[in-house]
């Protein structure tokens, strides 16, 4: 075979074996989804770090939020405390560890299942690792009886 009739009978080999293995790669990694905790990113975990709401854009009303817990709102990004009454705070509703998002706000702690962070409702703070520092605090504003993204 001449370098002529190489060239002019198909795509080469290594072509051919370069593209079958990114597409199977990308293949495997979209099948990877899991509910194992040890996984090291979800699938979907890009949300907007420190939020991803407008401001004023009314998240709940302050009797939506229960005293001594909270409630985390996806969408926007964050996740709403209430540690005493009348006293609400704000975070990014993204775990420092590895960016899952947080799942659940129960017994003073905004928890993350994917690798078992705990953070505090009051200010963020780590009160169970991996995570590596605080969950960032959000900017919310409340007017009368509704919070609002600041």
């Amino acid at each position: 075979m001449t370098t002529t009739e190489e060239t002019v009978s198909g795509p080469r080999r290594r072509t051919v074996v370069a593209t079958l293995g990114a597409a199977g790669i990308a293949a495997a990694l979209t099948a990877c989804g899991s509910d194992d905790k040890d996984t090291s990113e979800p699938a979907g975990a890009q949300a907007p770090e420190g939020g991803g709401g407008a401001a004023g854009t009314v998240l709940a009303r302050t009797s939506d939020i229960p005293v001594g817990g909270g409630k985390i709102f996806k969408d926007e990004g964050v996740v709403v405390t209430q540690p005493a009454k009348g006293e609400f705070k704000a975070f990014s509703n993204l775990c420092t560890h590895k960016k899952c998002p947080v799942t659940s706000v129960e017994g003073g702690t905004i928890n993350c299942t994917c690798h078992g962070s705990k953070f505090d409702i009051t200010d963020g703070s780590v009160k169970q690792a991996p995570a590596p520092g605080p969950l960032p605090a959000a900017e919310i504003s409340v007017d009368g009886d509704s919070i609002k993204l600041a």
